[in-house]
């Protein structure tokens, strides 16, 4: 067979001088075997030279002489352009050598490596049919192999003599591939350019000749990005109709919704916009190529849990009951359970605002808590291009992750385990989806922008449109009290009605697909919708007709419906907003206080709290919820200003807030959503102690004991209980607080958190700060500006074969077994460990002091106070 006549072949001409006898016996071994297996007709193949590079068909003498004139091409050592294909005698020689590799250990991770990297690459290589055929009264082999399954046997090949080959002759330490990836993390962990790294492989080039070092950083990435997953490019109507997908709109020419063309430069065939998308088979089968992957896969259903906390999503009820739903699915431990998560970003920063790349990010959930929500672990599913965000329209760009999700539900793929050494079929479910509020109205096809906003209580949500301040509030929280609470009957201190109803029931999929019954489920088929507001008597009617803007595509897939949480409200950007309107409130900013003129007309126009009217002047009072700067008051707003500017937390614990507080104007300006988070539940309960009346410090601090708490790493199901119940007291005490205008629907929405802790466990695993993070990374591969897109693609993939390397390098600093950037742990711990004061923590600066009576008082308390090993003597 022409597979094994090729391998008897010998090689080692290519690259040899062109004048040299070894150069003119090869090139007439190869036209022998390529005019033998190569070639229909017997007369052509195609010319490998420079020149013609595989695109020209030549005859013999043809070929001969471009190979005189020409060298033959260097990297072109398996012949599946020439008769050397991927046909059932490769299958069968794989076969015969896995049984010699199982016998034998590898001598180095990079062997391993090479040894995982060919079953992946081999068991996703479809092996194509070979059919006799008779031409001219003869049987031949009709070979039907396309150039992708070519080319990836090609890369087979060439990864394994890479990773055989020694750098230069004689040495045992390095193959061509372990010392390129060597060199990749270094340009990777130390930032360097593309341009600096091509200046010292060149420098290593010239200095070391006989070494196997590419002259190029090109040439290196090409070697390197072989166990990169490769990404595919969708065209897509500019106006965001449709996808040129499946056999049906591949070949189209128009848009069919709009008719706008396809391409951006027909004559180029420059296309007007390209989906890139990053198919989820190969790389959820490439968790289980490496066997420490492997293992973390299964964590979820071997890691133990004796105490019954909820310290990971397999231990919410929303996945037990999914496992109750699908027996079968969760039978095998290998099959993956996802969380998808979306966001849009600007990739040039403050050079433009108009635009808007949206990646979807894939994150395996079967890994355990300190390893599935790392960047390395995510997976880039899709780059939704810009220049305008997709709204309603993201289900256009889902299509084809929807469909490989129906593929990976219903009949799964072939997949091998690096662990077990065996192959099974794995499956996939999508368990939820992540993002901010608007993103979820995207998502789901909820509006979130009406009074109906609260996906939650849905069409029983309650909410008041202020006439002066021109918004929705979203008060009506006595509802959620025990029946009979003194608080229903009081209706001057809330929203002027005694409260009378129930807490809303949370509707199931089922409910809201029958909601969805006169949505069109076809893509840009809008509901018709009467866009101008109803009014009666100068006041809005309420409207669910503009509720559903779409039935979300995520409901095809089959268990979507059953799903007990399909939709995540994210924390961070609740918490960073309730934030954001308490502290700009407390301090009176001009700007963004929910206490002002128009606030106290609305107060007057609801005929409540008539103390807090405006006069005839329009002069108001200040309410007791504001920080004063007069010097009766003692000047609390400089308190507590400096309060929070003096504050100094751990390295890496917080940014330094200190830059965010403006002594001199009296302000707060610039901080992030991490720092509201550290403000909220740290700092806030400190900083208003000696500023406001008592009866607002505890509501407010009830309210950062909440956040606290539901942020916890570890949940308990009773605890969660209490803290709901509390929590109700303590947003209808801010009701009486505060005016309507404080109550937007993401202070609404804290109602709703604890509900969803339960259903899907700790928050960490379900909020927006890993993707943030992670969309700020990717916004750094971003060094052309005309094409952002690329960039980001081009990158990740880059990256993605990175993450996949440092498995299988322990012996240096890797992405993935670096040390954190606040290491505590002292360089020499002694030679005895104490339990009660283990050796953690690093001296900084040769600077002693000695401890006042006081401070060793307090620490000696909190030795005994926080040591496990003298509470029983302290009991």
């Amino acid at each position: 067979m022409s597979f094994f006549r090729a391998m008897s072949i010998d090689k080692s001409w290519i690259g040899k001088p062109r004048n040299t006898p070894e150069y003119v016996d090869g090139v007439r071994n190869f036209l022998n075997f390529a005019f033998e297996y190569g070639s229909i007709d017997g007369h052509v193949i195609k010319c490998p030279c420079s020149r013609c590079g595989f695109n020209k068909w030549h005859e013999r003498d043809v070929v001969q002489e471009h190979l005189t004139l020409k060298p033959f091409p260097e990297n072109y050592k398996f012949w599946y352009l020439h008769g050397e294909n991927s046909n059932a005698t490769i299958t069968q020689t794989f076969q015969s050598t896995r049984a010699v590799e199982e016998t034998l250990q590898p001598h180095s991770p990079m062997e391993f490596m090479v040894n995982n990297a060919s079953r992946f690459i081999e068991n996703n290589i479809n092996v194509p049919d070979v059919s006799c055929e008779p031409i001219n009264g003869e049987k031949i082999l009709k070979k039907e192999h396309t150039e992708r399954q070519d080319e990836d046997y090609a890369k087979l090949f060439e990864l394994i003599e890479d990773g055989k080959q020694p750098l230069y002759e004689g040495c045992k330490k390095y193959s061509k591939l372990s010392f390129l990836i060597r060199l990749y993390h270094i340009k990777c962990l130390c930032r360097m350019t593309d341009k600096a790294m091509g200046m010292i492989l060149e420098l290593l080039k010239d200095a070391f000749e006989d070494a196997k070092i590419p002259a190029s950083f090109y040439e290196a990435k090409k070697t390197i990005n072989k166990l990169g997953l490769n990404y595919t490019k969708i065209h897509a109507c500019p106006n965001d109709c449709m996808l040129y997908f499946g056999k049906d709109d591949e070949g189209l020419q128009e848009c069919k919704k709009c008719k706008t063309s396809r391409w951006k430069d027909k004559n180029k065939k420059q296309p007007a916009k390209i989906l890139r998308y990053f198919p989820l088979k190969p790389r959820l089968q490439r968790l289980y190529m490496c066997s420490k992957t492997a293992e973390s896969m299964r964590w979820h259903f071997f890691g133990g849990n004796q105490d019954g906390l909820m310290r990971h999503p397999r231990d919410s009820q929303a996945w037990k009951t999914f496992d109750l739903l699908h027996p079968e699915f969760a039978t095998d431990p290998r099959n993956v359970r996802l969380g998808l998560a979306s966001d849009g970003f600007n990739p040039f920063g403050a050079m433009s605002t108009t635009y808007s790349i949206w990646p979807v990010i894939l994150i395996p959930y079967n890994r355990p808590p300190w390893e599935c929500m790392k960047q390395s672990s995510f997976i880039l599913s899709m780059i939704i291009p810009g220049k305008k965000m997709p709204g309603n329209d993201i289900d256009v760009y889902l299509q084809p992750l929807i469909q490989e999700l129906r593929e990976l539900w219903y009949d799964g793929v072939q997949t091998f385990d690096s662990s077990k050494k065996e192959t099974f079929k794995m499956r996939a479910a999508l368990m939820w989806t992540i993002s901010d509020f608007p993103g979820l109205g995207n998502l789901s096809g909820w509006n979130t922008y009406t009074e109906f906003a609260c996906p939650t209580c849905n069409f029983a949500t309650d909410s008041y449109r202020l006439i002066h301040s021109r918004k929705w509030c979203f008060m009506g929280h006595r509802r959620f009290l025990e029946s009979g609470h003194r608080f229903r009957l009081q209706r001057l201190r809330f929203n002027g009605k005694i409260e009378q109803r129930e807490p809303p029931i949370t509707l199931s999929g089922s409910d809201i697909l029958k909601q969805m019954e006169g949505i069109p489920v076809n893509f840009r088929k809008k509901p018709e919708m009467n866009n101008k507001r109803k009014r009666a008597k100068g006041k809005l009617v309420k409207d669910e007709s503009r509720q559903w803007r779409k039935r979300s595509i995520f409901f095809d897939l089959p268990y979507w419906e059953s799903n007990l949480l399909r939709h995540n409200l994210d924390v961070m950007h609740i918490e960073k907003n309730v934030c954001e309107n308490l502290i700009y409130t407390l301090l009176s900013d001009s700007e963004k206080s929910k206490d002002n003129p128009q606030a106290r007309k609305d107060l007057k126009e609801m005929g409540i709290r008539q103390e807090l009217w405006l006069d005839e002047n329009g002069n108001y009072k200040p309410s007791l919820f504001t920080i004063s700067n007069t010097k009766k008051n003692g000047f609390k707003k400089d308190v507590f200003l400096r309060t929070l500017k003096n504050v100094k937390m751990p390295d890496a614990y917080a940014s330094n807030i200190s830059r965010c507080i403006d002594l001199k104007q009296r302000k707060i300006f610039g901080m992030k959503s991490h720092d509201f988070h550290i403000l909220m539940e740290q700092l806030l309960p400190i900083a208003i102690r000696k500023v406001l009346p008592d009866k607002v410090t505890a509501v407010l601090m009830e309210l950062s004991s909440f956040f606290r708490q539901l942020c916890a790493k570890n949940l308990s199901l009773s605890d969660l209980d209490k803290l709901q119940s509390g929590y109700v007291h303590t947003i209808n005490h801010l009701e009486i607080l505060f005016p309507p205008t404080f109550f937007t629907i993401m202070v609404h929405l804290t109602c709703q958190l604890v509900a969803e802790a339960k259903l899907g466990g700790p928050v960490q695993f379900r909020w927006m700060y890993a993707i943030e993070r992670y969309l700020g990374h990717l916004k750094s591969f971003v060094r052309n500006m005309s094409q952002p897109e690329a960039c980001i693609a081009e990158g990740h993939v880059a990256e993605d074969a990175l993450n996949f390397f440092s498995q299988y390098l322990e012996e240096i600093e890797t992405r993935t077994n670096r040390p954190r950037r606040v290491n505590d742990y002292p360089e020499d711990r002694g030679s005895t460990n104490s339990s009660i004061f283990p050796p953690v923590g690093k001296g900084v600066g040769a600077e002693t002091f000695e401890l006042s009576p006081m401070v060793k008082r307090q620490a000696h308390r909190y030795v005994v106070l926080n040591c496990p090993q003298v509470m029983p003597f302290i009991a």
